[in-house]
């Protein structure tokens, strides 16, 4: 039995008779506790709070359960209109479900925290944003590990109060809660996740973050490539995501822009053999990615390769600590000084976390202005405290979603929602805060905030360069608007910014002009020589000794001796004396000028030796049958065959793959220091398949000049009058032979050799032109000049005509005939004298044996 006392019961029956004969606006509806809350009723017990109205002035006191705070007055009062003190004006609550990191591989929440607190303050207190709302922060620490994060999200999904929005910071919890919060319709809004991974629409729908991603240092790494002019770079990457992806991205965007990544190395603890391939394969401007600790062993197999100085560029992550390269690190084993000196000059890019600009942005704020109260808040401590740099990315994270939530409130309302109603099955007011967060743009502590397709921010990159061991900022790069500020004070160790690869100067390379005329004059003399022994011949046709010479064949070989000659001049024409677009032709005249001119030449000594050969080396009993039916035309026919199907393959070649001006070069050595090769360019006549055609006209050439060569050797010893010059010949044959199998590899090995290989070419033309002429013409020459055969045979033939002369000749060949019978008989004679028969002594006393 409950005790009461004479107060409480005069209380309980005033409560009673007032509520029966006072009028409602002189008592207040009683108020029930909220969740997680209670109320104190003052003078009364439990069982008492039953009544369903309260008198006027009476006071009513909240209070908290566990670790919550009371937000707003603590104690109410009844007015006499009925209503509560404040009560009226009371904010309802949005709650945000945070994980900042506080411990862990990056404790970048004991900065963050600070600073979203400071955020939410200034929203609270804002009239023009939320003004009927309240932001209030849950959190816990994630130690930034992905299995205690996945232990904290359960307990913020399945805890009251609704959370409206989840902000994870590291990238790996990131990862997980963003891939997650799509199950739940919740938005997630990061501030500290980096990843490039995270910037995929499917698998990530509802996540946007104010960090950027690792990503945007590509923008200004491909700018910077551009400025500088370079279009092949190298990479090197530690194979952990974050930087295999940043390096995917890289790969992609470098190929847009037309540049190459000639070298990409990877490693996973130690990085020397891959400096090492960097070295071999000549890289010269060299990205890498890896995290501070791998940059010190980095660059001390780079102090070790010389893979610094004038000739490369390194670019780096600017995130690291500005004295990276002078911590005592015991896994390495360079010296403070060698690592200052391999790290001299590199470029790095970092993410602008701090506005460089003076401006007040939504928060009223300058970026100043923040680190001033931030540091405040934080006693004093800045550079020891994890995620200080950050800082401003978690401050504007809070200003972006309540400038978002604050663009939804009106939407909403037309649909007859409000926040308040938020459930996480709820899908149409998740819809409307991506959409505003979407659209967000609005000036932050950490400079212009706006997000892309993807949901990353994107936001300025700070461009630096370490000179004389500290880091100077040489320029910003706008993503937004494509735009470098550039300081201009850039330094470099030589003149510039290095090459991308050593420097190639293409210079032409021309023939010798005194070279070119020497042969010339010479190859002149020669036609004249041809002139002179062709005019010779044609001359002295009629002469009997020069008719059994063949001079119509003869003629062929002077004609086709000076069209090789002839082809001396085309072959020292370069671009000195013609334009590119006529060099065609010249390559035209060339061919065709030693193509005729072997053919004319060679062919119809070829055909004399053949000739020879087939009459003089068979049995005796068929020689006479054989010379009967030999005619000068079948001789003519031979030469014409040879030359139709040179001009046949010649002209098949022309139409088919006709040839055409190339540039071949091969590259010399730099001296000494200069990082520069001399590419020297000749111009050369070639054609597709070039090689194809060459070993035809190669194969089909020396195959005549072989057989040429076993035909003069087999008819050497051979004697004939009907072709008297067949051994000046076979000498001939001897001298073009040996010259064209030596000079056609020679000229092919000296191809680069411009001076080397024409002289080579023109003087073995002219070399064996003039044997050739000499051999042939000067001893007919020489023989009508000294026995002057040339008067008396020419008049003769002119008194008897060419009948006369055939049948003397066919004279000379019956008493050849009968001489041989002759020869043997007396042969049989003598035989039989020696052996003295009765019947032969008679005989043999007339003969005298």
């Amino acid at each position: 039995m409950v005790r009461t006392t004479t107060e409480q019961v005069l209380f309980g029956w005033w409560v009673i008779l007032s509520t029966a004969v006072t009028p409602t606006w002189w008592c207040c509806a009683i108020i029930r506790p909220p969740r997680d809350g209670g109320i104190r009723y003052r003078g009364l017990t439990q069982e008492q709070v039953l009544v369903q109205v309260l008198p006027v002035d009476y006071e009513i006191e909240y209070i908290c359960r566990g670790n919550r705070v009371i937000v707003g007055p603590k104690v109410r009062k009844c007015l006499p209109n009925g209503t509560w003190t404040d009560l009226s004006h009371r904010k309802k609550k949005l709650y945000i479900g945070a994980l900042f990191p506080m411990s862990g591989g990056w404790p970048g929440g004991q900065a963050c925290l600070p600073s979203a607190q400071m955020a939410l303050d200034l929203v609270n207190k804002r009239t023009d944003i939320l003004p009927d709302y309240e932001l209030e922060l849950i959190y816990h620490d994630s130690k930034c590990d992905p299995g205690e994060a996945t232990k904290l999200l359960y307990d913020l999904l399945y805890t009251e109060p609704i959370k409206i929005v989840l902000m994870p910071g590291c990238s790996s919890v990131s990862t997980l809660v963003a891939e997650a919060a799509r199950m739940w319709n919740l938005i997630v809004l990061s501030y500290g996740s980096s990843s490039p991974a995270l910037s995929n629409r499917q698998r990530f729908p509802t996540f946007f973050r104010t960090h950027p991603s690792a990503t945007l240092h590509n923008p200004t790494r491909v700018q910077l490539f551009q400025k500088w002019n370079w279009t092949k770079i190298a990479t090197i990457q530690q194979t952990t995501e974050v930087f295999t992806s940043t390096l995917d991205d890289l790969e992609q965007r470098v190929k847009e822009a037309n540049i190459e990544i000639s070298v990409r190395q990877s490693f996973l603890t130690d990085p020397a053999v891959a400096v090492k391939n960097l070295k071999r394969q000549d890289a010269r401007i060299i990205v890498g990615l890896f995290y501070e600790t791998e940059a010190r062993k980095v660059f001390c197999e780079v102090y070790k390769e010389k893979l610094y100085g004038k000739k490369y560029v390194w670019f780096l992550i600017g995130w690291y600590a500005d004295n990276w390269f002078k911590i005592n690190d015991t896994s390495i084993n360079c010296t403070v000084e060698q690592m200052t000196e391999a790290v001299e000059g590199h470029v790095t890019t970092e993410i602008v976390m701090l506005n460089p600009e003076t401006v007040r942005g939504a928060s009223n704020l300058t970026s100043q202005e923040f680190v001033i109260q931030l540091t405040s808040k934080l006693g004093g401590r800045t550079q020891e405290t994890g995620g200080f740099q950050e800082a401003p990315l978690a401050y504007d994270a809070v200003w972006a979603l309540a400038l978002a939530l604050n663009k939804t409130v009106e939407p909403l309302k037309a649909k007859g929602r409000r926040l308040e109603d938020f459930n996480y099955n709820n899908k149409d007011i998740t819809a409307e805060i991506y959409r505003a967060l979407n659209t967000s743009s609005f000036e932050g502590v950490s400079g212009h905030v706006v997000f892309d397709a993807q949901g990353s921010r994107m936001a300025w990159t700070l461009i630096e360069q370490l000179q004389g061991g500290s880091y100077k900022k040489i320029g910003y790069y706008d993503m937004t608007k494509g735009n470098l500020s550039w300081y201009g004070n850039d330094k470099w160790i030589g003149p510039g910014p290095p090459a991308d690869q050593t420097r190639v100067t293409r210079k032409f390379r021309f023939l010798s002009q005194k070279l070119f005329v020497s042969v010339s004059f010479f190859a002149g003399l020669g036609i004249l020589l041809g002139i002179v022994c062709l005019t010779f011949n044609i001359y002295n046709s009629n002469v009997r000794y020069i008719q059994n010479s063949q001079p119509y064949l003869n003629n062929m070989t002077a004609v086709g001796c000076m069209m090789a000659l002839a082809a001396v001049f085309p072959l020292g024409i370069d671009g000195q004396h013609v334009h590119r677009s006529q060099f065609p032709v010249v390559c035209q005249f060339r061919l065709w000028l030693l193509g005729l001119g072997f053919s004319l030449a060679y062919g119809s000594m070829f055909t004399k030796i053949w000739w020879v050969h087939t009459v003089f080396t068979k049995k005796d009993e068929k020689k006479d049958k054989r010379k009967q039916h030999l005619e000068p035309w079948k001789l003519y026919a031979t030469v014409g065959v040879l030359l139709a199907i040179d001009v046949l393959s010649l002209m098949i070649w022309q139409i088919v793959d006709p040839l055409h001006i190339t540039e071949e070069f091969t590259r010399e050595v730099p001296k000494g220091d200069v990082d520069e090769l001399i590419e020297p360019l000749l111009e050369h006549c070639s054609s597709t398949k070039m090689n194809t055609w060459l070993g035809v006209v190669y194969g089909y050439k020396g195959l005549l000049l072989l057989l040429g060569i076993f035909l003069a050797y087999e008819t050497k010893s051979v004697s004939t009058e009907k072709i008297n010059d067949h051994r000046a010949v076979g000498m001939a044959i001897y001298n073009v032979a040996v010259l064209c199998m030596i000079t056609a590899p020679v000229t092919m090995i000296l191809s680069s050799k411009q001076d080397a290989s024409f002289a080579f070419a023109s003087l073995a033309i002219v070399f064996s032109v003039y044997i050739t002429l000499v051999v042939l013409f000067v001893p007919k020459m020489r023989r009508l000049i000294t026995r002057g055969e040339w008067q008396s045979d020419q008049q003769e033939t002119m008194k008897t005509g060419s009948s006369t002369n055939n049948n003397d000749e066919e004279k000379s060949r019956q008493l050849e005939r009968e001489n041989k019978e002759l020869q043997k008989i007396i042969q049989e004679v003598r035989c039989l004298c020696g052996l003295h028969h009765s019947f032969a002594l008679p005989l043999c006393g007339i003969l005298n044996l």
